[in-house]
């Protein structure tokens, strides 16, 4: 979630800390600082809110030096105050860090023992404390750090930034991702490339355990052993214009905007080009699996929900989704002939790496479905499946979700065949319309003025309610979390047969019920339940076809006419009128949508 960056450079770190921060922005954060120093001395500024407020602190205030760290936090202990806010600095030590310190209060209270107090409500300051402490029992910075980590029980990514030695960063990782990049007689630190693109683009990830000693003229790694660790160095390609809006007024419009370019990358990559045949990793093979164990989070979940529709009725494969955060806590028995699937934006989630991991050795393979391939999960799989979503900064997901469903899609229809439920021919027909579906996404996009003034409405409104059946159930359930997410108006989501068993309670003509209904078996169902639900006053948004429109009847409040489509590809194509929706409901509400309050886009805490 937070995001870390340090520099050890031959120009002034300030503005490149501060200018990598801003790259960081996308996961969240409440405060942000940074720490350099300037010949021996170590300083620190720290301001609550954007990154503006430490910009123009820095005018005032500046620091100079070549080498620093800084941070973006978002707040698990202690409220976002400047003096909770990192780097947090103790004596001759300041310390940025992303995770959870589970045990700082017995650390805290064998520091108080040796007459050392704390200061802010902050896990963080801990370790600044105990590192100093060691130096002033003579040890070294590394082996003071060193001696800190060892104590340290949790979830971090840690970069300790020394007073006197203007030549060397300690990094060190457990359960949160951190890179070191490469420059030429530079040497950085970051949460991942993003932060490091404009500085450099060779890097290296570190690996869980790991302990690495930076200077301007080496890198040390160890791993969780202690044993010297040689980490691949990799060449990574982030286009500029990825992290840009591009002319668009937010990330996430450019983000809806892009996902007919992005999924055609994602179906040149999987599907050949007269759409005939997959070109999927060797070694999945579905024949010998009788089960499917899907694990992910928020967005990410919803669409193993949609795929265990697909599974069950092309594959003919019974699929379990856990919510990552309480699977291994109920400790599943795993069946022979389970295949685990996990699918994060991130790779990094922690929750879902955790998953993962209770998974290794019990499931006969896993596969993951990430955005990022040097990712932890993408790593610890038997089988990475790259969704090819390119870079993603609104928090909100949008084309992450699109093509983490289209990856799946593609996933499903292989397994189908495999197992034999699906012929040839009826592949065929499958991958020509997944072929089809950037051109429909592209119509879709027309609706967009609609949903503009439709959106004006929906921002009156205190509840919104999204009903959906079968597969469309688990786009109501995405619908409800985007509008909650960006526009703060509290939204819930059912499956359309379940609304008269307890929520039609919630209707009345204040209540909005938008409706997704492609035309297909389903529908006429669904529509009975919309007749309910305006038979109590209630104004009924439809988005639906052409023929589903015609077929509603009287009473509905409006309607958002989508192309036809396959029903199986339906949920892939419905999510952009639920990504407008609650777009310009946000806009209209004066939000801020590419960071909402109190979220962060990569979760690296439990």
């Amino acid at each position: 979630m937070c995001g870390i960056v340090g520099v050890l450079g031959n120009h002034e770190a300030a503005p490149l800390l501060v200018e990598a921060l801003k790259r960081l922005e996308y996961r969240g954060y409440d405060s942000a600082g940074i720490a350099t120093i300037n010949g021996a001395t170590l300083d620190r500024r720290r301001a609550v809110g954007k990154l503006v407020n430490l910009s123009d602190l820095l005018v005032h205030d500046p620091l100079a030096g070549k080498a620093g760290i800084g941070h973006t936090r978002w707040a698990t202990h202690g409220a976002p105050n400047a003096g909770n806010a990192h780097p947090h600095k103790s004596g001759a030590v300041a310390v940025v860090h992303n995770g959870i310190i589970e045990n700082f209060r017995e650390l805290r209270a064998d520091l108080a023992a040796h007459g050392i107090a704390h200061e802010t409500d902050t896990d963080t300051e801990t370790v600044a404390l105990l590192a100093n402490h060691y130096i002033s029992e003579g040890l070294s910075p590394a082996d003071a750090a060193k001696a800190t980590i060892a104590r340290l029980h949790g979830a971090y990514a840690l970069c300790f930034l020394f007073e006197g030695h203007d030549d060397l960063l300690i990094a060190a990782r457990k359960g949160s991702p951190l890179a070191i990049g490469h420059g030429d007689g530079e040497m950085f630190v970051g949460s991942d490339a993003i932060a490091l693109a404009p500085m450099t683009d060779r890097i290296t990830y570190l690996e869980e355990g790991d302990f690495a000693i930076v200077t301007r003229a080496s890198l040390e790694i160890r791993d969780a052993a202690g044993k010297l660790a040689n980490r691949d160095l990799r060449q990574i390609h982030i286009d500029a214009a990825q992290v840009d809006k591009g002319g668009y007024k937010h990330f996430m419009a450019k983000e809806i905007a892009e996902q007919p370019q992005v999924l055609q990358g994602a179906l040149n990559h999987y599907i050949n080009a007269d759409a005939t045949a997959m070109t999927l990793p060797q070694g999945l093979d579905f024949t010998a699996v009788n089960r499917l164990t899907m694990v992910a989070c928020g967005t990410a979940f919803y669409a193993c929900m949609v795929a265990k529709y697909w599974f069950e009725q092309l594959a003919g494969l019974p699929v379990e989704v856990d919510v990552a955060s309480e699977f291994r806590y109920r400790e599943p028995p795993v069946t022979d002939g389970t295949m685990a699937i996990f699918v994060s934006q991130s790779g990094e989630t922690a929750d879902t790496l955790a998953a993962l991991r209770y998974m290794a050795g019990k499931a006969m393979q896993i596969v993951s479905v990430v955005n990022v391939p040097e990712s932890s999960i993408a790593r610890e799989s038997d089988v990475a499946l790259p969704i090819l979503a390119g870079v993603e900064i609104g928090v909100a997901s949008t084309k992450a979700f699109t093509c983490q469903l289209t990856t799946l899609a593609t996933l499903v229809l292989h397994a189908a065949r495999q197992r034999g439920r699906i012929d040839d021919a009826a592949l065929a027909d499958k991958l020509a319309a997944l072929r089809a579906l950037p051109g429909l996404m592209n119509t879709a996009l027309g609706i967009e003025d609609r949903t503009v003034a439709l959106s004006r409405d929906l921002a009156e409104a205190r509840d919104i309610l999204f009903l959906g059946r079968g597969a469309m159930y688990p786009l109501a359930l995405e619908g409800a979390l985007k509008l909650k997410e960006i526009s703060y108006i509290h939204a819930e989501a059912y499956a359309s047969g379940e609304l008269k068993h307890g929520p039609i309670a919630l209707v009345d003509p204040h209540v909005p019920v938008i409706v997704m209904a492609p035309r297909d078996s389903l529908f006429e169902k669904t529509v009975s339940n919309m007749q309910e639900v305006m038979a109590r006053g209630g104004k009924v948004l439809l988005i639906t076809d052409s023929q589903g429109a015609a077929e509603a009847g009287d009473g509905v409040w409006q309607v958002l006419l989508m192309p036809s489509i396959d029903p199986f590809l339906a949920p892939i194509l419905y999510a952009l009128p639920a990504q407008l929706l609650a777009y310009h409901t946000a806009i209209a509400k004066g939000t801020d949508v590419d960071q909402p309050r109190n979220l962060a886009k990569s979760v690296t805490v439990e």
